[in-house]
């Protein structure tokens, strides 16, 4: 079973994330906050982590630059990040927080399927 955990404080965005990864052979586990994402990926060991781009007050590039950190110095398993842009503009703070892959928002539910599948895979 492939294990994905979304950090945002959007109800929209976590409504269309969970509908999109609905299958019995996905488990989408929720945090609202940026600075909870470290602790709750150690305990899950999520395979993909989705980032929303604004999460009140530690984003997802900062979410994902602390996750890379740790990965590298083995206090973390390899996993993959998607980070959900604002903006067309914003690709390249994906590049620059070493994202895997990027969405622009509004998501597209086929898209966001076909991305976490392919990163899963």
């Amino acid at each position: 079973m492939a294990m994905v955990l979304l950090a945002t404080d959007s109800d929209e965005t976590a409504e269309e994330t969970f509908a999109a990864l609905s299958a019995p052979e996905t488990s989408v586990s929720r945090v609202t906050r940026g600075e909870d994402v470290r602790e709750v990926a150690a305990e899950l060991e999520p395979d993909l982590v989705i980032l929303d781009l604004q999460i009140g007050n530690m984003g997802g590039v900062a979410a994902c630059l602390d996750l890379r950190h740790e990965i590298t110095a083995g206090r973390l398993k390899p996993l993959k990040i998607l980070l959900l842009l604002d903006r067309e503009a914003d690709i390249w703070i994906a590049t620059e927080a070493k994202a895997d892959c990027e969405l622009v928002k509004p998501l597209n539910a086929l898209k966001l399927r076909k991305t976490a599948s392919a990163l899963l895979s």
